[in-house]
């Protein structure tokens, strides 16, 4: 790898994982009024830094280098707008910011660690607000705080790029019309918030598994991306839900078998000529360590069910040895919750497994119209 071909890898790492939590904080200073003025400040930050360090090299702390680029460029913008009335510094939480004695100091203060988890988080759930449609809430977070192209994200709606970009447009205009804060729920609406935000992160994480804008099928830096966001959940008391642990313990299951998934010429291989010595044994107890922790309270979610899927294959020593009616019994349950044409074709499979094939195909029969298989890439787990 050339040296530009490095700076180039290590600012597109950076934009996946940290312009996210740039706009969050960009966002908090701004106001949610101003979040075009936040997210073009992550990418001056992010063409600076491409710029400066062709000539002068990668700094030691890159991730630092880009938050302190943006908080001077953001110190910037508030000293050139104050008599503009373009923020509104009569916010108590602004009103700081307006005074050339203190603005340095606060501003030092939203960059903090601690704070900028706590934003991140907080506009995760923003994006989630109920008066937003759940396809426009997933939409705004795989855009705005995840790196995801328009392209990126049309694909993982399986919906166009003109589609989406009308779904970013009416949610921004949405969020400036209504000032909407950035904080996590409270104990009442928390489980139903994060639901979207579990639904926006597993739609990153199979991104990962095909990714528009690399050659490879399988994007270990989206999958890590999309675990990241779980855990950052996890990190947090009040979103640590039996649904967050479940969905952490899938991802984990899926994650351990990346390198027996696809062969050197980049082909993907199916469950039953994979070569299970290439799995991630530690990941595999990692899966079910979450699993097992996922199994508080009384909600049993897709995510625990597809988890218990990806468990029963994950603990087989082979093939053969697969407890097949174990996981027809889960994709029962599954469609009983929702009767989902992707899960019923793998059902058919399952079906195959057990019964044979006169069987499955006439449990084909009953999608065989479905629009949604024929565009869809992932139609097995296997």
């Amino acid at each position: 790898m050339s040296a530009e071909e490095h700076i180039n890898h290590t600012v597109n790492h950076l934009f996946r994982q940290e312009s996210g939590k740039m706009v969050a904080v960009l966002v908090k200073i701004f106001g949610i009024e101003n979040l075009a003025i936040a997210e073009d400040v992550v990418q001056d930050a992010l063409v600076s830094a491409l710029e400066n360090w062709k000539y002068r090299g990668i700094p030691d702390n890159p991730r630092a280098w880009l938050y302190r680029t943006a908080k001077n460029r953001a110190i910037d913008i508030i000293r050139r707008n104050k008599h503009r009335q373009v923020i509104d510094f009569s916010d108590p939480q602004r009103q700081l910011l307006h005074s050339e004695y203190t603005l340095t100091t606060v501003m030092d203060g939203y960059w903090q660690k601690n704070h900028i988890q706590d934003d991140f988080l907080g506009m995760m759930y923003a994006c989630c607000h109920p008066e937003i449609s759940p396809e426009n809430q997933i939409t705004l977070i795989l855009k705005l705080l995840c790196g995801f192209s328009t392209k990126e994200v049309a694909k993982s709606f399986l919906t166009t790029e003109d589609t989406v970009s009308k779904r970013l447009y009416r949610t921004k205009e949405y969020f400036r019309k209504h000032r909407i804060e950035l904080r996590i729920p409270s104990e009442q609406q928390i489980e139903l918030r994060t639901n979207v935000v579990l639904s926006a992160i597993y739609l990153i994480f199979n991104e990962g598994y095909s990714s528009t804008h690399d050659n490879q099928l399988i994007r270990k830096d989206i999958i890590s991306q999309a675990m990241h966001l779980c855990k950052s959940l996890l990190n947090n008391q009040k979103t640590q839900l039996p649904e967050v642990y479940a969905l952490m313990s899938l991802m984990c299951f899926h994650t351990a078998r990346i390198q027996s998934r696809i062969t050197r010429e980049g082909a993907l291989v199916v469950l039953k000529d994979q070569n299970r010595r290439l799995w991630d044994q530690e990941l595999i107890v990692c899966g079910s360590t979450y699993l097992n922790k996922a199994s508080f309270g009384e909600t049993v979610s897709t995510y625990h069910l597809e988890a218990a899927i990806a468990y029963e294959h994950c603990r087989s020593k082979d093939y053969i040895s697969t407890n097949w009616n174990c996981i027809l019994h889960y994709y029962d349950a599954l469609l009983k919750i929702e009767k989902n044409p992707v899960v019923l074709l793998n059902r058919c499979l399952v079906i195959l497994e057990i019964k044979g094939a006169n069987a499955a195909l006439q449990s084909i029969e009953e999608i065989k119209d479905s629009k949604v298989i024929d565009t869809y890439l992932y139609i097995t787990p296997f």
